[in-house]
């Protein structure tokens, strides 16, 4: 079964990393109130990262790597994303 681990970008230009079953259903949790106590606290703008993985697993340790990032890694990572999602929907 598949996991995901997402970043979101909060209100405060801080970001919030996590893993889920279904990014896009966690990401409606933080919005909503009933996500991680950060998000409640640092209130979620939109979600700018999302990565696939095989499992668990993989899910929790890859979420572990991104949270010792720097937030310019960080921000390195998002914006490698963002060209990748924008060049396969270009692509299309």
């Amino acid at each position: 079964m598949d996991y995901y681990v997402y970043i979101v970008l909060c209100e405060d230009e801080s970001y919030y990393t996590g893993y889920a079953q279904d990014a896009w259903s966690r990401f409606n949790q933080h919005l909503r109130g009933t996500g991680a106590r950060y998000t409640r606290m640092h209130k979620p703008l939109k979600l700018v990262y999302v990565e696939r993985l095989g499992s668990r697993r993989e899910a929790i340790r890859r979420e572990r790597e991104i949270k010792r990032l720097s937030r310019g890694e960080k921000l390195r990572l998002v914006r490698s994303c963002n060209r990748e999602a924008t060049k396969l929907s270009v692509g299309r």
